[in-house]
């Protein structure tokens, strides 16, 4: 794979930062921004981009299913698209499971103080 994270710790990086980690043109990656809506790296005032470590990483993921993968940019799409339902159905699982462990907890404090 070609992505050669940076050693310093950064908020941002800049477009040429990104691009000389993954070894492709800032063209392909101002690209990748129309083509994936989840890219979207902050603009300063005088339009500069700045990437952050999540842009980084969705960066890192369309360069796997792309470049590494061989997907169509449709098929990313979808396959991103998948992967975010998928953490939205686990992260409502999860919320449901506390709230069903928080009442049991309720439940067995009350049945503890009965007994």
């Amino acid at each position: 794979m070609a992505f050669k994270p940076s050693k310093e710790l950064k908020l941002y990086y800049s477009i040429s930062e990104v691009a000389k980690m993954f070894e492709v043109s800032e063209t392909l990656l101002r690209f990748w921004e129309k083509e994936f809506p989840s890219l979207s790296p902050v603009k300063s005032g005088r339009g500069i981009r700045q990437y952050s470590k999540e842009d980084v990483e969705e960066v890192r993921i369309i360069y796997h299913l792309v470049k590494e993968r061989g997907m169509t940019l449709e098929g990313a799409r979808n396959s991103m698209k998948r992967r975010r339902q998928s953490t939205n159905k686990n992260i409502s699982v999860i919320d449901r499971l506390t709230r069903v462990r928080d009442e049991l907890q309720a439940i067995s404090k009350e049945f503890n103080a009965l007994t």
